[in-house]
């Protein structure tokens, strides 16, 4: 998985950080979020696709790469 944040969308409100702190932070001075990692572990894909699916600004955007059965 990969995450991207658009800052220029964010609108601080900060569901992002509740949800998944491992993955995202805010600045102190505007709370636009901060990503802390692009390349989360699985343990916490459930927890970023959370994160971006209740994201108030979409400005969270996942990829992931799945395996195609053989």
């Amino acid at each position: 998985m990969r995450v991207t944040v658009d800052v220029g969308k964010c609108v601080a409100a900060g569901q992002c950080v509740v949800i998944a702190p491992e993955v995202f932070d805010q600045r102190e001075e505007d709370g636009v979020v901060v990503l802390l990692t692009e390349t989360p572990t699985p343990a916490l894909h459930e927890a970023a696709r959370e994160a971006a699916l209740v994201c108030l600004a979409a400005a969270i955007a996942l990829s992931e790469n799945r395996t195609a059965p053989a």
